[in-house]
């Protein structure tokens, strides 16, 4: 396990809070859902092989059970999906093609459904404005609901209710931010509002624990350029507290995203794209006040070609 002591309590927490919270969930009997199945766009991903002895290779201290590892996707003008596995070095391989017929997505996010520390499927929705999920390695996509035309950006910030699915949050055309918990199995509970004026932010995204208090947070672009981190707090009724400064300087970026832990240390880490086309990494840090280290080049140019990154 991670040798950092805060990152290590995301999952026991999460474990902790889990059975209460699922019996409030079910009290509410409102889940979208809906149960149709249909055939859809493809998507897989490998299984990743992280043991002990591939940490010490490459000289890392985290194992799954800390922050997700995931790999990054593309989608390109043509609706075929791209995937970038991390290489255990701080950086990405080569790409390789995972799946064919996104040309009508509007948004797709990951999801870890079953707390493992990797992603199962994503959650997309389609020009229609439907919300499916779809497992990896599966074309058939669960139908969830309709309506969703009404949001202008839809993720998966990972845990941020306080049970052990992965949630979802979307922002409305009004800037109003809305949450939906997870059942762990690509449904999603009626929606709760998380609050007004989120459309000051160009990009929200997250995955994970940035500040090792266990609570998974999400961080936050205006359009100034400047970055906000919002805390999480693990209560689905009040999941964020109030933000705080990360820095300025970041409308250099055209988009900004979080997969989970792309240098295996634990913390989860922000990919962000240039104008030019280039890729940098900013490090997680675990430290709040802090919570990137300095940006590294990951990839000199042609990240322009995708239109969704997640």
């Amino acid at each position: 396990m991670a040798i950092s002591s805060g990152l290590n309590t995301r999952r026991a927490l999460a474990r902790a809070t889990a059975a209460a919270l699922t019996a409030a969930l079910v009290a509410t009997g409102t889940s979208a859902a809906v149960a149709a199945d249909e055939p859809g766009p493809t998507a897989s991903r490998p299984h990743l092989d992280v043991k002990p002895s591939g940490t010490e290779k490459f000289s890392v201290t985290a194992l799954p059970g800390d922050a997700q590892i995931n790999p990054l996707f593309g989608v390109d003008s043509a609706g075929d999906l791209w995937s970038y596995e991390p290489d255990f070095e701080g950086g990405l391989d080569a790409r390789w093609n995972a799946g064919y017929g996104w040309q009508t997505a509007r948004a797709m996010t990951q999801v870890d459904q079953d707390a493992d520390g990797f992603s199962d499927g994503i959650w997309h929705v389609t020009s229609e404005g439907q919300l499916y999920y779809g497992p990896w390695n599966n074309d058939e996509h669960i139908f969830i609901g309709n309506g969703w035309k009404i949001y202008n950006q839809v993720f998966s910030p990972a845990n941020v209710g306080g049970a052990a699915a992965d949630d979802l949050l979307a922002r409305d055309s009004s800037g109003v931010l809305w949450l939906y918990l997870g059942y762990g199995n690509g449904e999603l509970t009626q929606r709760y509002r998380v609050g007004s004026g989120w459309n000051a932010y160009t990009h929200i995204t997250g995955k994970g624990d940035l500040t090792g208090d266990g609570k998974d947070d999400i961080v936050a672009k205006d359009t100034s350029g400047v970055l906000w981190l919002y805390k999480g707090t693990g209560d689905y009724k009040a999941p964020f507290s109030s933000r705080t400064r990360i820095g300025g300087g970041w409308n250099t970026y055209n988009n900004i995203v979080s997969v989970g832990d792309i240098d295996i240390d634990g913390t989860p880490d922000l990919v962000a794209r240039d104008k030019n086309g280039a890729l940098y990494l900013y490090k997680g840090t675990g430290n709040a006040a802090a919570p990137y280290g300095s940006r590294v080049k990951i990839g000199s140019g042609g990240w322009n070609t995708y239109r969704l990154m997640f």
